[in-house]
């Protein structure tokens, strides 16, 4: 009867879905914020979700998709009235445009700043766009349900201008659809910053606007899907695009678009997956999941049904078929891949990663269509996939496999310790097993009546039936008949003795199995050897299980363990037959081991001899894949050992623990100290001794010195003398604040460090080490190093073009995750807040974070009042610094990368300019001079005949007024004058106002002169009088000097920087003094007309300044350069003299009238030097000159006339 009402709520549910305005029958949308006191989909997803809300179910089910919306005869768009019936016909392009309008608008709000008091009203408009959009697109999918009408083939009937509009609108959509999906791009081409939003925690819902915009993204990439879907439904017939056209050349189509569009988004997906499995540590593999964020889950999820339910009608292949295919081109060469529109990024670990997204999507399938997890639901077979993939992590030669996140141990046709041990307790399960005829061999069903014949006897008459069946079957193995096991015979010999130590006596059954492999010849096959070291592992592990002393099985493996550790370190790399059998016996007794540690409820010293010595001869043998199994087999070691001693702490933290307890307890502590240290003695040397080559990888390397510190906390005793008394300080001065170590090694593993708080608090509060200086220089280190891809200096030192920006791309994602946790610690957090920097800079730009945390050192420094303070800055400030020139060295030398030139120099003129007044001190100065010399003036500079290169050029010119302001504050702010740093200074504006002149002075971009930059930029008043005074000083003595007649080179070019610096600055007198006299000595002695175009213009600023600054009057500066100006040239360029006069005359009569005294001297003194009387032409062209001052220059003539001497 309860059945029966099952049955009618659920067809009631779905006949009245047209009626009831339920919250399903909102327009859904993709959500993050899971409502947990309530919603649909079992809290697993959103109220608002599409799954929730129902959205498959009516997609599926041909029902109207929203039967409570749009139902009155106008809807709003875009903020719009629109006739229900009729808007997307009458104006379906007018309504794309403005939903790309308002998609443009949402992209403009992620420039906006993220302030507090901002967010609130950001997330509200961002919110708003996102509903405007997404609304109009269920608008789409309702009005194609419910008003598209089908029109007829042919027909003869003349129709309305409506119905030609309507049966256009199908092939309309097509087209606007397929527009739009270009204009968003691909997820996987989103900025940093927008798919940083994925991992966006924010329990308040507020989210800022790249949130809104990826989840935007997302509705639009589905309700794509969904739109098509639903168009092909109601046409039953293909509509065809009336603008594009495919890959192929063909017409674009509903149906190639939307499989276009599947498999686009697919691979977006595929592509986000790969950027999280590259972070996912290994050992933590099946526990993080493939989704940033739980509606890709969601997105996941509706693909598979979708694509399923297709399959089924034939419309498309299944949700396996199309994931198989994309995965599939992992495993190609980038030449050998077909052409997809959206490439897949190359993964390192294809196979460890196929493994990984398809174990995480196959439990996607017990989602129901609501989003409703449902453990009965059945799975899409994926088999021929999982057996394609098998065979390729397969090696052709002895047909082991390993998954770099699971081992899968051992061999194919045979099973893991584990496993065997798994079969055999399932022969005496007390289970009844119905298949048991079917699914098992006879040897097995054997087994299980023998498991279960014993069984039944020990419990009705004791042991004597025991003591009966070990007899027989004791008798029936001896010399003779061990010799004969074949491969099958051995691998049942071990699966008996198992069953009978499972069933009654295991230390018994133990010792016998170990007599009866003494009989065996050690000639045996590689095959045969490794069932034996599996079968003995088994038995290993039920000690282990059974909480029994391993100590006799440990001692025989691991000394058979150590021999093969040392063939293998013996034996030639280039006898791969020879090294891969004995890595197949290595592997086994890893993953062995690595099983009884982690399957021991306790460890004990006889777990120490597992891990011998031959780890150590292991490790020197291996190369990069072996290293990767065993580093992994570390990680879990050291993991199960913390794990165990933690428990350890809570049990002695108790109260009214005994004293038998308690020691008890300490005596496992001594157990577990004992293991570490064997653990610090055979893998940590070999780490350390590792840690500037490139043979171990970076990341594990990383993670395997993590582990180890964490060890150094929970055991600091257990770790070797040289690290000693400090162990957790010297290990991270050797993997995190060491210079030498690879810049990605340190990130990731700092960044392990900082998740643990209380880590980070103690070592804080250490007063052994600056801890929180060192990581701040280390993560400087990181960001300034990050296109160094060999620190060693070798060939091949920096990322080549093509992939310089994929490694740029997940290296920047490492030192996000860095950035993020170093600010939150305390010393960061105290600079920004002395600075008054509200606002944390994000960290998703680790560069700009940078940036501004130089900046708020400099401006928390110039906060400060006291010496001592100022004092402790300085220390404080060079200690974050270390030897930053060392970090930038390699980007200097012969080989030239552009991107780590630029980053250099921009990084560091922010240092030099924010940091100026700590450069200003006696302490810092040092190293501002060692800045200037290395990055602006190298060798390569002072030699002008040498051209620099290109980038470096280019850095140089982006970056010089940075280093030009800040070495003027400094300058200005040294208490003593510092001859050699104005100098050095210039001696920069030298070298670089003429690399920068342009060799036209025509060039209009003379304004973007860095030298002229630092003027315009700057700030602060004294700085830009000293800097513009240094530019003068050094035009006048390098650029306006000739060399007896012969003018400079490039005076053109010089005249027309000149005539820029007069423009964009005003003129001081001691400019007058030191410029004034090269220019008129270029108008007297030059006659090339760029140069006396130039230097005219020049004359006109200086004295229409002048006459400004000196409010009419003559300024006595002015007067007094051209006083002697005229004393130098009068009398021989006498002409010349009185032209320039005239032009000047024009402009300020006051300044000439001035001079008439001492022209008319000159006059005479050049008519007595040559002594020929009155010299008529220059008398007249002097009277020219006197014409133009007014009623002074009359009474002048006059008075020449007048006069006969």
């Amino acid at each position: 009867m309860m059945d029966n009402c099952s049955g009618v709520s659920t067809l009631l549910t779905d006949s009245l879905e047209l009626e009831l305005g339920t919250e399903w029958c909102k327009p859904a949308c993709f959500s993050c914020a899971v409502d947990n006191g309530g919603g649909g989909g079992g809290n697993h997803f959103s109220g608002d979700s599409y799954l929730s809300s129902g959205t498959l179910k009516r997609l599926f089910l041909n029902l109207d998709p929203l039967p409570t919306s749009f139902e009155e005869d106008t809807v709003e768009l875009f903020g719009i009235q629109w006739v229900t019936e009729t808007a997307l016909v009458d104006s379906s392009r007018e309504l794309f445009h403005l939903f790309r309008q308002r998609l443009y608008n949402l992209e403009t709000l992620l420039q906006a700043s993220c302030d507090f008091g901002k967010i609130s009203a950001l997330h509200e408009k961002a919110d708003s766009i996102r509903q405007q959009c997404v609304i109009f697109l269920h608008y789409v999918k309702v009005f194609i349900f419910r008003y598209l009408k089908v029109q007829e083939a042919e027909s003869h009937v003349p129709v309305h201008p409506y119905e030609t509009l309507e049966a256009q609108l199908p092939s309309v959509l097509v087209d606007e659809l397929h527009g739009l999906l270009l204009y968003i791009g691909h997820l996987s081409e989103l900025p940093s910053v927008t798919i940083g939003a994925f991992v966006n925690q924010n329990h308040t819902k507020l989210f800022p606007p790249s949130w809104h915009l990826l989840h935007l993204h997302l509705d639009i990439h589905w309700l794509v899907l969904e739109i098509l879907h639903i168009l092909g439904e109601k046409m039953k017939q293909v509509v065809y695009s009336h603008q594009f056209m495919n890959l192929a050349g063909d017409n674009l189509t509903n149906v190639s678009l939307f499989e276009e569009h599947c498999e686009n988004l697919l691979c977006d997906l595929i592509s986000l997956s790969l950027n999280r499995y590259d972070k996912v540590r290994l050992t933590e593999a099946l526990m993080n999941h493939h989704c940033p964020c739980l509606c890709v889950k969601e997105l996941w999820i509706l693909l598979i049904h979708l694509l399923d339910h297709r399959s089924k009608w034939s419309l498309s292949e299944s949700f396996w078929n199309w994931l198989n295919k994309l995965l599939k081109t992992l495993f190609e060469k980038s030449s050998d891949r077909r052409r997809h529109s959206v490439p897949i990024i190359q993964s390192r670990d294809p196979a460890g990663f196929s493994w990984w997204i398809i174990t995480h999507i196959a439990s996607f399938y017990q989602f129901d269509r609501h989003g409703v997890p449902d453990e009965t639901r059945q799975m899409v077979s994926n088999w021929n996939f999982v057996e394609e993939l098998l065979k390729k992590s397969i090696s052709v030669q002895n047909s082991s496999f390993t998954i770099s996140w699971l081992p899968l141990r051992g061999f194919i046709n045979m099973k893991s310790p584990l496993t065997m041990l798994e079969m055999v307790k399932t022969c005496f399960s007390d289970k009844q097993d119905h298949d048991l005829y079917k699914s098992s061999n006879s040897y097995n069903i054997f087994l299980c009546i023998l498991a279960k014949v014993v069984k039944k006897a020990m419990k009705n008459n004791g042991p004597h039936p025991w003591k009966q069946v070990k007899g027989r079957i004791y008798s029936k193995f001896h010399q003779k008949r061990m010799e004969e096991l074949t491969e099958v015979g051995l691998q049942n010999f071990f699966n008996l003795f198992l069953l009978l130590a499972a069933v009654a006596e295991v230390e018994d059954v133990a010792s016998h199995v170990l007599d009866l492999l003494n009989f065996l010849k050690p000639a045996f096959t590689t095959s045969h050897r490794a069932l034996i070291w599996k079968g003995q592992m088994a038995f290993l592990l039920m000690y282990a299980q059974n909480n029994l002393d391993i100590a006799v099985l440990a001692e025989k493996l691991s000394c058979a363990f150590r021999e093969k550790a040392k063939e293998f370190l013996v034996s030639q790399k280039d006898e791969m037959a020879q090294r891969q059998a004995l890595w197949s016996l290595l592997s086994i007794y890893i993953d062995g081991v690595q099983e009884v540690f982690e399957t021991s409820y306790s460890l004990y010293p006889s777990h120490e001899k597992l891990l011998n010595d031959g780890f150590s001869m292991l490790l020197r043998a291996c190369r990069e894949p072996e290293l990767r199994t065993v580093l992994n087999f570390l990680q879990a070691i050291l993991a199960r050992i913390r794990s165990i001693y933690q428990q350890l702490c809570q049990e002695l933290q108790r109260e009214n623990v005994d004293l038998v307890v308690q020691s008890s307890l300490l005596a496992k502590e001594r157990h577990l100290a004992a293991i570490a240290s064997a653990l610090w003695r055979h893998f940590f040397s070999f780490l350390k001794s590792q840690r500037m080559t490139q043979i171990v990888p970076l990341s594990q390397l990383a993670d395997a010195a993590a582990d180890f510190t964490l060890l150094a906390v929970d055991l600091p005793s257990t770790a070797p003398s040289d690290l000693q008394p400090q162990p957790v300080i010297s290990i991270i001065q050797l993997f995190g604040w060491d210079d030498i170590i690879w810049p990605q090694v340190v990130a990731r593993y700092l960044s392990h460090l900082l998740q643990n708080s209380t880590l980070c608090e103690a070592l804080s509060q250490s007063s052994h080490v600056s801890f929180q200086a060192l990581t701040i220089r280390s993560w400087i280190r990181c960001i300034l190093q990050m296109y160094i891809k060999n620190l060693s200096g070798s060939d091949d030192l920096f990322m080549d073009i093509n992939s310089e920006q994929a490694f740029e791309k997940e290296y920047m994602e490492q030192l996000a995750e860095l950035t993020r946790l170093l600010f939150k610690l305390s010393e960061v957090k105290s600079v920004f807040s002395k600075a008054q920097v509200e606002y944390l800079p994000t960290p998703e730009d680790p560069k700009n974070a940078l940036v501004q945390f130089l900046e708020a050192v400099g401006i928390t420094y110039g906060n400060l009042q006291t010496l001592s303070d100022k004092s402790a800055m300085v220390t404080k400030s060079l200690e974050y610094l270390g030897e930053v020139l060392k970090y930038i060295k390699p980007y200097l030398g012969k080989k030239v990368s552009s991107a780590g030139l630029q980053l250099t120099y921009g990084i560091m003129g922010i240092l030099v300019k924010s940091w100026a007044q700590i450069f200003a001190t006696s302490k810092a100065q040092k190293l501002l001079y060692r800045i200037i010399d290395c990055l602006l003036l190298p060798h390569a500079v002072l030699q002008q005949e040498k051209e620099l290169p290109a980038p470096m050029l280019t850095a140089i010119q982006k970056s010089l007024p940075l280093y030009l302001q800040g070495m003027c504050i400094v300058c200005c702010q040294s208490q003593n004058p510092n001859a050699y740093l104005n100098q050095l200074l210039g001696t920069v504006i030298e070298q670089y106002i003429g690399r920068f002149l342009p060799a036209s002075p025509y060039v209009s971009g003379l304004g973007q002169h860095p030298v002229l930059l630092a003027l315009r930029n700057s700030t602060s008043v004294p700085p830009i009088a000293s800097l513009k005074k240094c530019i003068v000083q050094v035009i006048r003595k390098s650029y306006l000097e000739f060399k007896g007649p012969s003018p400079p080179p490039r005076l053109a070019s010089v005249l027309a920087f000149i005539l820029q610096l007069f423009k964009e600055t005003n003129i001081d007198i001691c400019e007058v003094e030191l410029l004034l006299p090269g220019i008129l000595k270029c108008l007297v002695l030059v006659n090339e007309p760029q140069v006396k175009r130039l230097a005219t213009e020049n004359l006109q600023c200086i004295v229409k300044a002048c006459q400004v600054g000196s409010e009419g009057e003559p300024a006595a500066q002015l007067t007094s350069v051209f006083r002697q100006f005229i004393q130098d040239y009068g009398m021989r360029y006498d002409y010349q003299v009185y032209n320039i006069l005239e032009k000047v005359a024009t402009l300020n009569q006051q300044v000439v009238i001035h001079l008439i005294s001492t022209l008319t001297q000159s006059l005479k003194d050049s008519e007595r030097k040559w002594g020929l009387g009155r010299n008529i032409t220059q008398r007249e062209a002097y009277s020219k000159l006197l014409s133009y001052l007014g009623q002074m220059g009359q009474d002048e003539m006059q008075r020449l006339e007048n006069d006969n001497t």
